[in-house]
């Protein structure tokens, strides 16, 4: 199963191999006019704070159901938010990733091999969902069987009927109970799939959230910088709504809570500091770079792409609550269309 420890490993990697891609050589020549790096690293600076402001604030308002009962999850505000953020998150795969990967997969650059014969960006995305699919039921399926197992362990150290009092009231409050318990299965059955969920999708948002950190970061043109900062900003709150929202029905603890909510949060600020360690020798044109980055963004992509139609989407809109109800579902479809209108519209700018 997908976890932040996991997600982290990727990040390493990435962050580890990048550097030395964007140092080999490239054919295409890189356009110099514009540069200003001591502006560009003010800005960049700005947009380490920003950003991570904007990861937090978004991660952290779905968990402020404590407090206000009106979002607490499973509520119609809770609900209608929640397929915003699906939008937003299927925008983010289908708008902004997919095209960078094909852009990165075709580009000029990349003189030779077989990326312009076949589109592997396309590919590597329907892989990485089928394997998202895979990881999905596989995990949920283990844990499934694994609490089956527990239980009927529980069962078998029950004492029996025998040693137990017949009378009727017994009898009414053994029934009781065992409808309780099938109440308490069925919930802790979601609370399986929504743990699964929650943390597939941080791996995907992760390895996203890095490579747009890491190309802002080594990218020394105040013109392309200045304007992906609110952008950013904008894009990495949607986002960590979306993400919020699905750690908060997982019901972790606290400390799981706030490790994935920060893990999350600090991804992108990492990326730019990555970016900005190594924008002196970083080639955004390196034949290498561009098909590690495209390879990454496609897959990440994939991962966004199903995690927002089967488990966010699908799972809430096909709920007998949402369908019995006509002005939820148009809440819920009106929300769904904002999400992603917004999150393509940033579009133009990140």
């Amino acid at each position: 199963m997908a976890s932040p420890k996991l997600a982290a490993l990727c990040l390493v990697v990435a962050a580890c191999c990048l550097p030395e891609l964007a140092a080999a050589e490239c054919d295409c020549a890189t356009d110099t006019a514009g540069q200003d790096k001591a502006q560009s690293l003010r800005l960049k600076i700005i947009a380490i704070f920003c950003i991570l402001a904007g990861s937090a604030l978004g991660a952290a308002l779905p968990s402020l159901g404590n407090r206000f009962p009106a979002i607490q999850p499973e509520t119609d505000v809770f609900l209608t938010v929640k397929a915003f953020a699906g939008g937003v998150i299927l925008a983010t795969g289908l708008v902004h990733i997919l095209p960078a990967a094909f852009d990165a997969l075709n580009s000029p650059c990349l003189v030779g091999g077989p990326w312009k014969k076949f589109p592997f960006a396309g590919m590597f995305a329907m892989v990485s969902a089928i394997g998202t699919l895979i990881v999905d039921t596989v995990a949920t399926g283990y844990f499934h069987r694994t609490d089956a197992k527990r239980k009927a362990a529980a069962i078998a150290d029950e004492p029996t009927g025998n040693d137990l009092e017949a009378t009727d009231e017994h009898s009414h409050s053994h029934a009781h109970g065992m409808s309780v318990m099938s109440v308490a299965a069925a919930d802790e059955e979601d609370l399986v799939r929504h743990r699964v969920i929650s943390q597939v999708l941080e791996l995907g948002v992760v390895v996203h959230s890095l490579i747009i950190g890491m190309s802002l970061g080594a990218s020394n043109f105040p013109s392309t910088v200045r304007p992906l900062v609110p952008a950013l900003t904008f894009h990495q709150f949607f986002e960590g709504i979306g993400l919020g929202g699905c750690i908060v029905q997982a019901k972790f603890k606290v400390r799981s809570v706030v490790t994935m909510a920060l893990f999350f949060s600090l991804t992108t600020p990492v990326g730019i500091a990555i970016g900005i360690a190594i924008s002196s020798v970083y080639d955004a044109n390196n034949p290498r770079a561009l098909v590690v980055q495209g390879i990454l963004e496609s897959a990440a992509a994939g991962i966004l792409v199903y995690m927002a139609l089967v488990d966010i989407l699908a799972e809430d809109f096909m709920k007998t609550k949402v369908q019995s109800r006509a002005r939820l579902q148009l809440a819920m479809n009106l929300a769904l269309l904002l999400g992603a209108g917004l999150m393509s519209l940033i579009a133009i700018w990140a």
